[in-house]
């Protein structure tokens, strides 16, 4: 494998100079080489620019997973704009709570926003942009291969997304690594399901896939049915999927184990995946579960299993990658011996790599995540002795649901907005399929008796599908410490009353 990149703008170059017309993209309408990627890459960023784009400018796409949103990625890496994916299942207040946030120019989407604060493009649009763009190479400046070029947005205990910022090294670092480590060459066929617009997603596939001169396959569809045919049509050698989707590959009859033959690698991160279904996707496919950790402000994978499984370790997400330095802090800060559980802090192994350059216009919380150039990651975890990362829990109360991470401080600020709701508790139930499902107390004003059909369709009006608790008990008082905070080690027996 050649050298690092210089930035995600020249990510092409190397397999343009050696195989232009191999496949670099694979999508439900579109199918691109190298050359033609390329080619629209530059068209988009004259797109943007015509839309009113300039480097530096926040550029927020909510996109489905066609070429349309690879391309509007290429292109703002070539203008210097700072790509922001917006979950396109986010509810419209937390669409605009984000463009708020980043200062957003303008926003690329398919869907019906409404008043979102910043100028909107529909696809139509932007297609039509791209048409109207000249057919040769982009003719601005080269950008900053240090400077911010993408926000991965996350939350925290305020409830409120922070956006980590990443240059556009960093984003091309993880990719560039796993090639190396794992030998992907030209006969990478990888398949990913999730968002493009999460932009660790933008690392796993065009950035990574590029490196290795390989073909990315951006698939729509995320059910069972739907990945089996994806994997068996397009020969998928690599895949990523949560454990839920293991779960129903393989348990349902529907799925033909020849559907899977083309897969060497089958990655599963996000969520913990249980032990069971490890197995049983092994006996009906013959092919391991490798277990994955990471987080945004990494960006993305960590520490991963080794390509055959062979060494996998029960309870543990692999070895953590080569660029990086992987420590865990007990209480007082110092560095903890093998074995012994503390925060999981990160930092360079070289000077190939940085953790996020920070949280965008957050400097307090960049400076309690970032200390002297250490990543302190808010999960709690030990190191064995043999170097496997072992995830044990989180510092935060994030529940991470079929793969989707729900923070129950900014379900419970919705919560805090209906009329009666005195306070409330959002926290994640153990599900064998999904890993956790949400759930929530609370606690009505006095003499307040809730409406739980009209608090669910508040709910459901500004929060994704999946942030939603399936479940609301209402409770006389919760109980709480002398501070007055609600005390969350009692939550999950109280849960057990009917609601």
């Amino acid at each position: 494998m050649g050298d690092l990149p210089t930035s995600v703008a020249r990510v092409l170059d190397a397999p343009l100079a050696t195989r232009p017309d191999h496949e670099a993209l694979v999508t439900r309408s579109a199918r691109l080489t190298y050359a033609e990627l390329d080619r629209l890459a530059h068209r988009a960023a004259f797109a943007l620019a015509s839309l009113g784009v300039s480097p530096g400018d926040r550029v927020g796409a909510s996109l489905p997973n066609e070429a349309d949103v690879v391309v509007a990625f290429h292109g703002a890496m070539r203008l210097g704009a700072i790509w922001v994916g917006v979950n396109r299942a986010l509810a419209p207040p937390e669409k605009r709570y984000l463009l708020d946030d980043c200062g957003a120019t303008l926003l690329l989407t398919d869907d019906e926003v409404g008043d979102v604060g910043v100028r909107v493009a529909d696809l139509a649009t932007w297609r039509a942009a791209v048409d109207a763009a000249p057919d040769g190479a982009w003719t601005g400046p080269d950008p900053d291969p240090l400077a911010p070029a993408g926000l991965a947005y996350t939350s925290g205990t305020t409830g409120h997304p922070k956006g980590a910022v990443h240059s556009q090294r960093n984003l091309l670092v993880p990719g560039h690594v796993l090639v190396a480590e794992r030998g992907y060459g030209p006969g990478l066929r990888k398949g990913d399901c999730f968002p493009f617009t999460i932009l660790n997603m933008a690392v796993l596939t065009t950035l990574l896939v590029s490196q290795a001169g390989g073909t990315s396959i951006v698939m729509d569809r995320i059910d069972a049915e739907g990945v089996a045919e994806w994997i068996r049509t397009e020969r998928i050698t690599t895949w990523n999927g949560p454990p839920a989707l293991l779960h129903s590959l393989a348990t349902m009859d529907s799925i033909d184990p020849h559907d899977l033959l083309s897969l060497d690698e089958v990655w599963t991160g996000g969520a913990d995946c249980p032990e069971a279904i490890r197995s049983a996707f092994a006996a009906k496919f013959g092919l391991p579960v490798l277990a994955t950790y990471g987080l945004s402000e990494a960006p993305t994978v960590v520490a991963i299993d080794a390509v055959d499984g062979a060494d996998h370790r029960e309870g543990a997400s692999g070895r953590p990658l080569p660029h990086l330095r992987v420590r865990i802090l007990g209480d007082d800060g110092a560095e903890q011996p093998p074995n012994e559980t503390g925060q999981i802090a990160l930092s360079a192994a070289d000077d190939r790599y940085r953790p996020m350059l920070g949280y965008w216009e957050r400097p307090d919380a960049t400076a309690a995540a970032l200390v002297d150039g250490e990543l302190r990651t808010g999960d709690v975890g030990f190191l064995d002795d043999d170097g496997f990362l072992h995830v044990r829990d989180r510092l935060s109360l994030l529940i991470i649901r079929g793969g989707a991470n729900v923070y129950p401080a900014e379900v419970e600020r919705v919560f805090a907005t209906f009329p009666g709701v005195a306070a409330s508790a959002v926290v994640g139930v153990p599900d064998e399929r999904l890993g956790e499902r949400v759930a929530a107390l609370v606690e009505p004003a006095a003499g307040v008796e809730l409406d739980l059909d009209a608090l669910r369709e508040h709910l459901t009006a500004n929060l994704a599908k999946y942030k939603v608790p399936e479940r609301i008990v209402v409770m006389d008082a919760f109980p709480r410490n002398a501070m007055g905070k609600i005390v969350r080690t009692e939550l999950p027996a109280l849960l057990d009353r009917p609601g």
